[in-house]
């Protein structure tokens, strides 16, 4: 029989491997319940502390993040919004390597930093300190979630891999972000973004045709990698919920590039030929990418027959409905230049704006090229309040994009900046049941840094 666990997934009984310290445990808040009409978060103020109990749905669940730069923090982020307690460890010289990326910076503040690691708590921690690994021992055995992203056994080597972790704490769900995965030829390599991108064939299909290969304007692995990374946990999590007990949970950069490819995997699948870049235009249907107007472009959506039949009463070419090059899809791929060039001597004759209504009013999916600041600015994207106000300690006011996810009943919320570098030593050991003696013997031995509030 399983040892009984308790509300959060944790076993109630200890291990005879190696006994859990006593510590402890800090009471779960009760989550507030939240209006229908999903409330615009309150904000801190200068001084203050964030609002009571986070309303989210993983409220009470505790993160221990270890991991730096992007994919691995938007995991921990996630969590985060969606109201766990996540710990920032960061290593005692310089921190997250992102709080080194200089341009631009807010007050100081490194602000690619700031945007991903909201909502966090942050100590700064020495691994390779005696006193610094068994703070972390420590920490793990009342954690839910670890998340690191070193090479394959770097905390190994160090005696904190999951194998000595889990026997502290075997409800621990240890999550990694690896560049290729930890086995297969490449377990031991190191990634970047740009280099999964590369590896996974995404770069041979970005870009204008003909053209030397691109890669993505947005960081497609890190970003994906981290998204699946908490949609592992919180799999993970619900099994913990059932049995009790923890896993690893694993995904790498490559996996998370690799698994955009789905339409054009399946051409490969299918055909034994890669696809190529096609600029703004689909793999699979047309017309369906970036026109050109008089004042820019526009995307228009005719990815089916019935829009497709649309789009040519829209531009006033009723013809092209039984028109042998455009009557189906299959001729319209078979023709994309004519068609594009067809479709473009009608659309650059007036400005977006008017393409836009007409495609709107005759029901056709269709949609302004926006620069970034275009997209964060716009009514909608206010209206879904995906951009949210923080106020940092020392960067003052700054924003960041907001939740993605809406949830009725226990909506996510943002309400804290990110940290100062060791803002939070003291306080986050204080709760780990560390006094203030052993607090105050960690800083002296260099184990600890203790930042500002």
């Amino acid at each position: 029989m399983p040892d009984p666990i308790d509300p959060a997934g944790r076993p109630v009984h200890a291990t005879s491997a190696a006994p859990t310290p006593a510590l402890p445990t800090p009471a779960l808040p009760t989550p507030a319940l939240p209006t229908p009409a999903l409330p615009t978060p309150a904000l801190p103020t200068p001084g203050t502390t964030p609002p009571g109990p986070h309303p989210g749905p993983l409220a009470g669940v505790r993160v221990l993040e270890l991991a730096q730069i992007m994919a691995g923090p938007i995991c921990g982020m996630m969590l985060a919004d969606l109201g766990a307690d996540v710990v920032k460890i960061e290593k005692m010289q310089g921190g997250d390597d992102s709080r080194a990326y200089r341009e631009p910076r807010v007050n100081g503040e490194s602000a690619p930093f700031m945007v991903l690691n909201r909502n966090k708590r942050g100590i700064a921690l020495d691994l390779k300190h005696p006193g610094g690994k068994r703070v972390l021992e420590r920490m793990v055995a009342s954690a839910d979630v670890l998340i690191e992203n070193y090479r394959r056994g770097t905390l190994d080597k160090l005696g904190l891999g999951y194998d000595h972790l889990s026997r502290i704490n075997p409800a621990l769900i240890y999550t990694v972000v690896s560049g290729y995965g930890r086995d297969g030829p490449y377990g031991d390599k190191g990634g970047f973004d740009l280099i999964a991108q590369g590896f996974a064939g995404l770069m041979s299909i970005t870009g204008e045709p003909g053209r030397p290969p691109v890669k993505p304007g947005n960081s497609v692995a890190d970003i994906n990698g981290g998204i699946l990374a908490a949609l592992g946990v919180l799999a993970a999590y619900v099994h913990r919920l059932k049995t009790g007990r923890g896993q690893v949970v694993e995904t790498s950069l490559m996996e998370a590039a690799l698994q955009q490819t789905y339409w054009h995997a399946a051409i490969f699948f299918a055909t034994g030929q890669s696809p190529s870049a096609l600029g703004s235009g689909h793999v699979l249907a047309a017309p369906y990418q970036a026109f050109r107007t008089a004042d820019g472009h526009v995307n228009v959506g005719g990815a089916n027959q019935a829009n497709w039949e649309r789009i040519c009463d829209v531009l006033g070419h009723p013809q092209w409905r039984t028109d042998p090059r455009f009557a189906d899809n299959t001729g319209r791929m078979a023709n994309l230049a004519t068609l594009v060039e067809q479709i473009e001597a009608v659309t650059a004759t007036r400005p977006s704006a008017h393409w836009i209504a007409a495609f709107d009013a005759a029901g056709v999916p269709a949609g302004p090229v926006h620069s970034i600041g275009q997209a964060l600015e716009h009514p909608q994207v206010q209206a879904r309040r995906m951009v949210v106000d923080l106020q940092h300690p020392k960067a003052g006011p700054t924003r960041a994009l907001g939740f993605p996810i809406k949830l009725s009943d226990s909506p996510a919320r943002i309400d804290r900046p990110a940290p100062t570098f060791g803002q939070h030593s003291r306080e986050v050991l204080g709760e780990f049941g560390f006094d203030a003696a052993e607090v105050d013997a960690l800083l002296a031995s260099g184990a600890l840094k203790e930042g500002e509030d």
